[in-house]
């Protein structure tokens, strides 16, 4: 096992360069962010700012001598290039804070995906043709069908009216629910309660994008423990006599388990683009607000940090997903 992860980690190295500078060069021919920046001022600023700007950005030299030079930064000194924004300004340490609290909402909505996909699923597997795989099926292609800024906005004025009767209630400052920032303006004082703000402001966005993640899986894995209950291993169980609960967990579901993984895995993507939109719904300070913010100033170098660390999450969670089979089913041995 040892060993087939320091493979797959090492097979991951050529697979980040390619896609680094599939980033790199993408953003490179989307736009001239020195033109966008000083086009349209009056007066017009003098030609050595620009060109002073220009070199500032490592724009004065060919493609391939930019990208060498901002992957020999980003490798050696973490060092994401210079931004458009500001000279002072740590697209590394910026691009961190926002990957942190968006961390907190993908993983968060990810286990609650997970959670209602597997218990919805397979009740609904076993349950075949009843009332309830109907109406579990309903739920799932309802969800799967509302995008997801539609289900934010729902959630967020379903709640601002919740914290109003609350606060109608229980007086001012009561408001369970955040639908704002990931955090308070003002955090209360004591740890338990500023982790009980944090708490209140990640429900809305968690829920919001968990709907639409679990819809899609739910019908994965319901189809997926279909196939394992009409397997011959699994009509050998129930002949020896062994209780239902116990084939169904015990042989069913962990065989079910594994290619839910496998789509856990490749839709890590979509989960962070759909937590860009919930984040811009909330006002939330992560990595969509740090995406959206470098597209609309043009800033190249944020926009290539952005994609390269998703990237990064997109490639571990893919070798996360291949450890996790060994351990979901016995059968599967690394050499």
């Amino acid at each position: 096992m040892f060993a087939y992860t320091v493979r797959r980690l090492l097979a991951a190295i050529p697979i980040l360069l390619v896609s680094s500078f599939i980033s790199f060069w993408l953003a490179s021919v989307s736009a001239d962010p020195v033109r966008a920046k000083f086009e349209g001022r009056n007066p017009p600023p003098p030609r050595a700012t620009i060109e002073f700007e220009r070199h500032r950005l490592r724009m004065d030299e060919g493609f391939f001598r930019q990208y060498w030079d901002w992957l020999y930064g980003v490798v050696v000194h973490g060092n994401f290039g210079p931004s458009i924004v500001s000279q002072k300004r740590d697209l590394g340490g910026d691009l961190g804070h926002a990957a942190a609290v968006t961390l907190r909402l993908v993983i968060a909505a990810m286990l609650l995906a997970l959670v209602l996909a597997v218990m919805t699923g397979v009740y609904s597997a076993y349950r075949q043709y009843s009332k309830t795989d109907y109406s579990l099926t309903f739920l799932g292609f309802l969800f799967l069908a509302m995008p997801t800024f539609w289900i934010a906005g729902l959630l967020k004025e379903w709640a601002i009216s919740i914290n109003d009767a609350v606060e109608s209630s229980w007086g001012p400052g009561h408001r369970p629910l955040g639908t704002v920032g990931y955090r308070s303006t003002i955090p209360p004082e004591g740890f338990f309660a500023q982790l009980g703000d944090y708490a209140g402001h990640l429900v809305l966005p968690t829920i919001s994008l968990a709907l639409i993640t679990y819809a899609a899986w739910s019908r994965f894995q319901r189809s997926a423990m279909l196939e394992v209950l009409n397997s011959d291993y699994i009509r050998l169980a129930r002949a020896k006599g062994l209780a239902p609960r116990r084939v169904m967990i015990r042989h069913a579901l962990r065989t079910a388990l594994i290619p839910m993984t496998t789509v856990s895995a490749l839709t890590i993507a979509g989960i962070i683009g759909g937590a860009v939109i919930t984040e811009t719904v909330f006002q939330w300070r992560g990595m969509g607000t740090f995406l959206i913010e470098a597209i609309q100033a043009g800033d190249r170098y944020a926009m290539i940090a952005w994609m390269l660390l998703a990237g990064s999450f997109v490639v571990i969670g893919n070798i996360v997903a291949d450890l996790l089979y060994a351990v979901l089913d016995p059968r599967i041995r690394y050499a």
